[in-house]
């Protein structure tokens, strides 16, 4: 690992989605003491930090991500005293923690959305949202054809009382997400005034929500093609509301309250962006930290797919002097076990979860170790979602009444939405609930499969096989090797085109066979790890990943 740099280039952060992760009070929701209960775990595990899913008091209306007080803590979590007694403990425990933040939008429960409604069109309270005349006779159209990224019209009209012409307002999301107006003043001072808020508590960064989505075109002028909500079709910055250059002078300002604080605080940018190159733009100098590498983790396990994607990050993020940030499952994406089970397939279905036929969990669990010893080999920081490190695979069979994701009833009930990769985390065999909740409890919030039990932590602890002590091994050997973390890496030709080998300085390379056969493994010193045992003969099997000295 490197000496001296800012921790964040290339640390691991353990993304915790709170809800599932483990539920300390019994109501079948995970909380803030349920982290707390956890954290020997994580520090066990090898990683550097916590990222938390939005823990602020919420509606749910879409897990948190509708925030009705930026300051005030979800009672259903705990309370900003708890908040306070994690952040200490987090850092005993030698673990940096970084809340999200959702800037694009806040509930329609907030304070500032309940006034914007009961003020007159025009007003400071309603010019802190985006609400437009409609289009057509009494306006009863909907201002353009924008569409929400759940489904259906972007655009929602409210009830303006008898004799009055009704606005619509913007939300991109859920209509219980009201879009704020970046160019109102009032929003950049708030948000600054939250950002302080929480680091004066001593959290360590920000996960950014739909970075790329803040500024949108004053004129709110029609799509071309109203399908395009990640600006695959426009020049670059010329999106209505994708990856407009604005939003970096937002970035610049919370780069500056960053910088007022000591310990290296950082920012992580959720940014959906139509090319590498507009990505790198938000790490510049004076802007956020890192950027998650989303075409990294929408990536098929194809070996050119992968050293393509690599290699126009890295050369990217070079020139601005940033670091890459790896990522291979989230709370919005299937698991990659189930993946990596089935078929490549175009980027598009890996967003919307347009799943058909069951995956091949043996094949997809095989490559997704081998992917993990791959992407801790890269340089730069890396992520690892709850639950990855137990092999969890996306849960597909949830029942249709249990569904709680709005994807799910936006679409008219037919894009079964991210709450397959939701479910609460098995710890034990202990209960109903698999050790995520205590004896007694409430059912968990979404239902745990049937079988959830053979993945749990407490089965794989000590287990030499197992996905988790995989997970163990790796992120310790990473932390300890010097050739890891920050740095670069150089290619070598390697014994076939499906075929990955790369080297690290000083004296490590990592070895990734995607064929269909077992490989030779190069002139090496010593084999460090294996994602699958070696063949009899010594060579590396198919989809399965070595790290290797060598001089």
């Amino acid at each position: 690992m490197s000496d001296g740099a800012p921790w964040w280039r290339d640390a691991v952060i353990y993304q915790v989605y709170i809800r599932s992760f483990a539920d300390a009070d019994g109501d079948g929701i995970g909380d803030i003491a349920g982290i707390r209960g956890k954290l020997p775990y994580l520090a066990d595990l090898g990683v550097d930090a916590l990222w938390i899913n939005p823990w602020y008091v919420s509606p749910q209306a879409d897990a948190g991500y509708d925030v009705a007080d930026y300051r005030a803590i979800e009672p259903a979590y705990g309370s900003v005293a708890d908040a306070e007694k994690l952040i200490v403990d987090a850092h005993e425990h030698g673990l940096r923690l970084i809340p999200d933040i959702v800037p694009n939008h806040t509930s329609d429960q907030h304070a500032w959305f309940r006034a914007a409604l009961a003020a007159e069109p025009g007003s400071r309270e309603r010019d802190r949202y985006v609400f437009r005349d409609g289009r057509g006779p009494d306006g009863a159209e909907p201002p353009n054809n924008w569409r929400s990224h759940f489904g259906g019209p972007a655009w929602t009209r409210i009830d303006e009382g008898p004799g009055q012409p009704a606005q619509w307002y913007l939300h991109l999301f859920d209509p219980r997400q009201p879009d704020l107006n970046w160019a109102h003043p009032d929003v950049a001072a708030e948000f600054e005034a939250v950002l302080r808020f929480w680091f004066d508590r001593g959290v360590d960064g920000f996960r950014i929500d739909v970075a790329h989505g803040l500024v949108k075109d004053p004129d709110l002028p029609d799509l071309t093609d109203a399908s395009d909500q990640l600006g695959r079709t426009y020049p670059p910055g010329g999106h209505p509301y994708v990856d407009r250059d604005g939003v970096l002078d937002i970035y610049a300002s919370w780069r500056r309250v960053a910088d007022e604080y000591p310990g290296d605080r950082m920012f992580v940018a959720e940014a959906w962006t139509p090319a590498p190159e507009r990505l790198a733009r938000y790490v510049g100098p004076g802007l956020l930290h890192t950027a998650f590498n989303f075409d990294y983790l929408l990536a098929p396990w194809d070996p050119a797919a992968l050293r393509e994607t690599i290699d126009v990050t890295t050369g990217h993020l070079r020139e601005v002097g940033a670091s890459a940030t790896w990522v291979l499952s989230n709370h919005d994406v299937v698991r990659h076990p189930s993946r990596y089970g089935r078929p490549p397939r175009v980027r598009e279905d890996t967003v919307t979860y347009a799943l058909d036929d069951p995956p091949d969990l043996a094949l997809g669990t095989r490559r997704a170790r081998a992917a993990l010893l791959l992407e801790a080999a890269l340089p730069g920081g890396m992520y690892v979602y709850q639950g990855e490190e137990l092999g969890l695979p996306e849960v597909e069979d949830i029942p249709d009444e249990a569904r709680q994701d709005p994807t799910w009833q936006r679409s008219g009930y037919t894009v079964r939405g991210r709450d397959g990769a939701r479910v609460p985390l098995p710890w034990s065999d202990d209960g109903t609930s698999t050790g995520f909740s205590p004896a007694g409890a409430a059912a968990p919030w979404l239902p745990q499969p049937e079988g959830w039990a053979r993945y749990a932590a407490a089965r794989q602890q000590g287990d030499p096989g197992s996905v988790l002590e995989l997970y163990r091994t790796v992120l310790h050997l990473r932390r300890e090797h010097p050739a890891l973390g920050e740095g670069d890496l150089a290619w070598v030709s390697a014994p076939g085109d499906e075929v990955l080998h790369l080297r690290r300085e000083p004296g490590f390379a990592c070895v990734a066979n995607l064929s269909g056969a077992p490989v030779e493994l190069p002139a090496h010193d010593e084999v460090l790890l294996t994602s699958a045992p070696l063949e009899e003969d010594g060579r590396l099997g198919s989809d399965a990943a070595a790290w290797l000295t060598v001089r």
